[in-house]
């Protein structure tokens, strides 16, 4: 069982490695979604904050107001709506990234089966020729049991004589 064991341990050990890898661009890729899942709610805010602003300020535009308050409040919009621009982009640049990481994360999955897949088919090579090694051993000792065999009558009888 020692020799089956260190005969593998370099898969083992590959695959060690392969499965913290893997786990470890699997907690990236769950950062970058909470990432962008945190995007995305900002951008909601944002966007409803804007929504509430214009709506108030449509129903207080009907009033009379001054011209630097309605100046203000169209520079206010305006960072706003750049705000929202800008947001628009971390959401794209959140995507990117999240598309990447699952990416890297696929290939370490598709890698760490691949190892696990060597590992297997050593192990049945292992087997196999452990197993034709017992068999060697059990015709031999077949073969030295019935040569033994033949062998007692034919010095039985020279003993008889």
């Amino acid at each position: 069982m020692g020799a089956v064991v260190s005969a593998l341990k370099g898969v083992l050990l590959a695959i060690e490695h392969a499965t913290l890898q893997r786990d470890a661009l699997a907690k990236a890729a769950a950062r970058v979604e909470r990432n962008l899942g945190f995007a995305h709610a900002q951008m909601s805010q944002l966007q409803g904050y804007a929504a509430d602003t214009d709506t108030r300020w449509t129903g207080t535009a009907t009033r009379g107001v001054s011209v630097e308050l309605m100046r203000h409040q169209y520079q206010f919009m305006d960072r706003l709506q750049q705000a929202i621009a800008m947001q628009s982009g971390v959401l794209a640049q959140s995507a990117v990234q999240l598309e990447q990481a699952k990416g890297k994360l696929m290939q370490a999955e598709v890698r760490l089966l691949g190892l696990k897949q060597i590992l297997k088919t050593r192990q049945t090579a292992l087997l196999r020729t452990q197993r034709q090694r017992q068999q060697r051993h059990t015709d031999e000792f077949a073969a030295m049991q019935h040569a033994r065999n033949r062998a007692l009558p034919m010095s039985g009888e020279k003993h008889d004589n």
